[in-house]
């Protein structure tokens, strides 16, 4: 019964003093709503990005070892700057196919980055060349067909949306001191998002004899890729490629995606904390300002509390009595930002990430009870020390208090 009267004395002190109550609470209301949003916004960014590199995980690009540790993935490189040490040769190629073929599906790689005319629009892209039987497996045409000759090529869909082309529209590749090759466009490409192989959204792939013919280097790739049937023959094929290429010396550096896709993974949940981090600011705030209207309630009510003492209340009820009202601010505050957080949060998810796919999945959503209890621990925590205050005053000194 004792309980109930603290906990009703607890309730009137808040109701008593409103709106002073209701600002404190609303201290923690933003923390946990910055807090949640913050988490839901990292969550769902990592969700997006893991499921689109996920789909590449399976890749192995291989290039020329340059001294630089390996692993560094595929070079952009300018037109005719490429050397033999920065290129695999077609025999090493052939080797790498022999090795890795048995994995999956193995396919060289030319790549370059050249001044392009669409009427009277100048830009630039990345140009790919490709063997013709490679490129249906591994490029997918959204709207046409697949280039057959050396006056044709395929585009990615955020290059034709830049340049408004379609199906048909011709373009000229190259500079116009240099060697220059007009091309029909004769595909679209359907959207591939990030990739760690090639980068086709962007660009312009043409069959590997136009390429050659107009920046040489024929059976000298920039890149290997192998798509392998299973992820799980990464550790073999990675081992067969070194054991073939490698064993003098270094000559080709192997990069695995799916590590890449851990590192990416590791990097923005790291960013997401430090985002977090900054956004708990807002509860330290609270914190103060709760802290402050504890301590103001307790010096408000010295004769209350000597009353209660002198009528045989023992101080483990005082001390109840003023974690009660620090509770009920902390549960309150977190309830209500809650239910914001679900409104806020899908905002923020869905103007930073352009996507609220994963905005309900578990991963997401559980930042929501994780900042209410953060934010009703740090109110528990403010008001111990005003409790423990209350509950070690002098019964006499108190009720001597004006």
């Amino acid at each position: 019964m004792i309980g109930d009267i603290i906990l009703q004395l607890s309730v009137r002190s808040i109701r008593v003093h409103f709106l002073r109550s209701v600002l404190a609470a609303l201290g923690i209301v933003i923390g946990v709503v910055a807090i949640a949003a913050m988490g839901m916004m990292g969550a769902n960014m990592t969700l997006s990005i893991t499921e689109r590199l996920s789909a590449t995980a399976n890749i192995l690009t291989v290039t020329a070892d340059t001294g630089g540790g390996g692993g560094g993935g595929p070079v952009f490189i300018g037109q005719g700057s490429s050397s033999d040490e920065d290129t695999i040769s077609d025999a090493e190629y052939r080797d790498i196919e022999k090795v890795a073929g048995k994995y999956g599906l193995v396919y060289p790689l030319y790549q370059s980055s050249d001044t392009i005319y669409i009427g009277d629009d100048r830009g630039r892209a990345t140009i790919y060349g490709m063997d013709p039987e490679d490129i249906p497996g591994v490029l997918t045409v959204g709207d046409g067909a697949y280039p057959k000759t050396t006056s044709e090529v395929l585009i990615g869909p955020n290059l034709a949306d830049r340049y408004d082309l379609s199906v048909g529209n011709r373009l000229t590749i190259g500079d116009e001191d240099e060697a220059q090759q007009k091309v029909r466009v004769v595909g679209i490409l359907e959207e591939r998002g990030m990739s760690f192989d090639l980068n086709s959204d962007n660009a312009i792939i043409a069959i590997e004899k136009l390429y050659t013919g107009l920046y040489g280097g024929e059976g000298r790739y920039d890149q290997v890729n192998i798509v392998l049937d299973d992820l799980k023959y990464v550790n073999e094929t990675k081992d067969a490629i070194d054991g073939q290429l490698n064993k003098k010396e270094d000559v080709v550096s192997i990069r695995d995606s799916s590590r890449m896709l851990s590192t990416v993974t590791s990097t923005l949940g790291t960013m997401t904390t430090f985002v977090m981090s900054i956004a708990g600011i807002s509860l330290v705030v609270a914190a103060v300002s709760i802290f402050n209207v504890m301590l103001m309630s307790v010096t408000e009510r010295i004769r209350e509390i000597g009353i209660l003492r002198s009528i045989g209340t023992q101080r483990d009820e005082i001390l109840r009595m003023f974690i009660y009202e620090a509770a009920i601010l902390g549960f309150v505050g977190a309830a209500i930002g809650a239910v914001c957080s679900l409104a806020i949060g899908y905002l923020v998810v869905l103007a930073m990430v352009g996507s609220t796919e994963y905005f309900f999945a578990w991963a997401s959503i559980s930042y929501i009870p994780m900042a209410m209890a953060v934010g009703i621990g740090v109110c528990l925590f403010s008001g111990v020390y005003p409790a423990w205050k209350a509950s070690n005053l002098d019964p006499i000194e108190a009720l001597r208090a004006e």
